[in-house]
C-alpha cells in the first residue's frame, strides 16, 4: 500500500464549490492523505474565504496562490511542482467544481497498491457511465471522436483521454517532464502521452459522470483544436525527442 498520499486541487471560482468536494472524501481516504494541497488561480470569487475556512477544519491543508489567473496546466504544474518536492509517493488531481468524483479516490489508489500503474486515470466512458451521468451527447460524441483519433495514433486502446481526474506516482512525478507541457486543458492529454513514451504503466478505472450545472471553464472547439495538436506533435516525434 502507498504512502504519503497528495490530493491535488486547482482551483479558480470554485467558491461555490470546494467545500462540498472535501465534504465528500470518505473517511478511510481521508486516513491516507497525508496533505491536500490547493492553488487558488487567482479567483474573483469567494474560494479564499472557502479556503480559509477549510484550513480551520483540515490541518493538513496547504494552500497556495496565484495572484492573476495562470490557467490550468500552469495550476497543475505548480501542484505537481509541490508534491514532488514533498516526496509524495502518489498524487491525485482532484477538480474543485464537483464533477469528479472525492469517493473515488481509494479506487484510483488501488492500481498502486498493488504495483500495477504509474499513471491511473479516471475514466468517465467506462461502464457505461457517461450517458447515464448526463453528460451532453455532443460531448460524448466528440470525446468518442478523438479517443479513437488517440487510440491510433498512439497505438493504445483507452476508454478516454479527457478526464481530468488524474493520480501519478513517484516514478511518474519524477520521469514526466511536465514543465515543458501546455499551460491549458490539454495538459493532462500530453502527461498521459509521454507517461506512452517513456513506458510508463497506464491504468484506467470507472468514474461516475456527474453534471450538475456547474460552469466550466474549458472551450470545446478550442479544446478539440489543442487534442489534435498534440496528436499532429506527437506523430512528429515531438515528445519522443524530449
Amino acid at each position: 500500500m502507498v504512502d504519503s498520499v497528495f490530493v491535488l486541487m486547482p482551483a479558480f471560482n470554485a467558491g461555490a464549490t470546494i467545500e462540498k468536494v472535501f465534504a465528500r472524501v470518505p473517511s478511510e481516504a481521508r486516513r491516507r492523505i497525508r496533505r491536500f494541497v490547493v492553488v487558488n488561480d487567482g479567483s474573483g470569487d469567494d474560494t479564499a474565504a472557502a479556503l480559509a475556512r477549510l484550513e480551520t477544519q483540515f490541518s493538513n491543508l496547504v494552500v497556495l496562490t496565484h495572484a492573476t489567473n495562470r490557467g490550468y496546466g500552469e495550476t497543475v504544474k505548480n501542484l505537481l511542482r509541490y508534491a514532488r518536492a514533498e516526496g509524495a509517493d502518489a498524487a491525485i488531481v482532484l477538480h474543485a467544481d464537483g464533477q469528479y468524483s472525492p469517493e473515488k479516490i481509494a479506487d484510483l489508489l488501488e492500481p498502486l497498491d498493488r504495483d500495477a500503474a504509474d499513471l491511473v486515470q479516471g475514466s468517465r466512458m467506462l461502464a457505461g457511465g457517461a450517458l447515464r451521468g448526463h453528460m451532453p451527447l455532443y460531448k460524448f460524441v466528440a470525446n468518442k471522436a478523438l479517443t479513437g483519433i488517440e487510440n491510433w495514433a498512439f497505438g493504445m486502446k483507452l476508454a478516454e483521454y479527457h478526464s481530468g481526474y488524474m493520480l501519478y506516482a513517484k516514478k511518474a512525478l519524477e520521469t514526466i517532464p511536465f514543465e515543458t507541457f501546455s499551460g491549458s486543458f490539454d495538459f493532462d492529454l500530453e502527461m498521459i502521452v509521454m507517461a506512452r513514451v517513456l513506458g510508463l504503466r497506464i491504468a484506467e478505472i470507472a468514474i461516475p459522470t456527474i453534471y450538475a450545472g456547474e460552469k466550466s471553464h474549458l472551450n470545446p472547439i478550442t479544446y478539440g483544436f489543442r487534442v489534435l495538436s498534440v496528436v499532429w506533435r506527437y506523430r512528429r516525434g515531438k515528445y519522443r525527442a524530449m
